[in-house]
This record gives structure tokens, C-alpha cells and sequence, in this order.
């Protein structure tokens, strides 16, 4: 399902949710734990769960930039700066599992926009494949076609 874009006030945001069959503590781990998080976004590294501390994502050339946490509540929110923008996740405890809500609040929109929000879509799906014990197969190709699709979504809010 893709995400629903909309303006709001000082930009947009980007929501995405995914209903898992899964108890809260498993995806909460999956955006926390280290050895986990790796297996689903390998750039991204907690390195200090706390709100004010941070995670770090590896720019790929020997430096990393720091998002700081704004808010945490442990198995519920996770909420961290994205260079200009902000995401946060969110989790709560349904009959058969949890939802995960992620929310991008997106400062503007740029010709990167849709690379970033096919990227978040193909993350969240791997989150789920993962914790069912699937195999995660071709992400570029998952990546392209969700990319083609926020294209257009994205075009519709220009």
C-alpha cells in the first residue's frame, strides 16, 4: 500500500502502515538492535537510544551523519531527525500482532523526494518479510517499481 502524502502546514508528510503479525517487542527490536536494524537498513546504526541521543547513518565514504532522537518511548515511538525532515515510528498492539505507522514530516519536496519514500516503502516491506522468516529478494526491483508510483503521487502535490 503506498504511503498517503498530503500538505500540511510547513510542508508534507508521508504516512505509511503495516499491519504485522507480530508482537510489538519484534519490530520494536527491529528498529532498535543493532544486529537487527542492519538486516533491514544497513546504513542506519543506533548509537544511543535515548531522546537527545542519536543514530548514525553511514554515508558510504568514511562519515556518518548524526539524526538526534526527539522522542522516544520505548516499544511505542521512535521519532528522529532526517537531514531537514523528521520520521517517527510508531507502534501499537493489535489483536493479531501490531501496527507500525511511519510518519515522514518532509520539509520540501525535491527530485529526491520519491527515492526516499520508495526507499521507507521497500524498508517496511523487508521489516515484515524478515520477521516472517522469508527470504528478501531483489529490493532494487521493488525499489523501481515503487519509485515509478511515488513519481506520480509526488507530482500530484507540485
Amino acid at each position: 500500500m503506498l504511503a498517503v502524502l498530503e500538505r500540511v502546514e510547513g510542508g508534507y508528510r508521508a504516512i505509511y502502515e503495516r499491519h504485522l503479525n507480530h508482537e510489538v517487542e519484534q519490530v520494536w527490536a527491529m528498529l532498535t538492535e543493532n544486529e537487527k536494524l542492519a538486516a533491514w537498513f544497513t546504513e542506519l546504526k543506533v548509537d544511543d537510544l535515548r531522546k537527545g541521543g542519536y543514530i548514525k547513518f553511514d554515508m558510504g565514504d568514511g562519515t556518518f551523519e548524526e539524526m538526534e532522537i526527539l522522542e522516544l518511548t520505548e516499544e511505542a515511538v521512535l521519532e528522529y531527525t532526517w537531514g531537514e525532515d523528521i520520521v517517527r515510528f510508531e507502534l501499537s498492539k493489535e489483536s493479531e500482532g501490531c501496527k507500525l505507522v511511519l510518519n515522514e514530516k518532509i520539509n520540501k519536496l525535491t527530485d529526491h523526494t520519491p527515492r526516499d519514500l520508495a526507499g521507507w516503502h521497500v524498508c517496511l516491506d523487508v521489516i515484515g518479510k524478515l520477521l516472517d522468516g522469508k527470504a528478501v529478494h531483489s529490493r532494487k526491483d521493488e525499489w523501481q517499481k515503487w519509485y515509478e508510483e511515488y513519481v506520480k503521487s509526488v507530482a500530484v502535490l507540485n
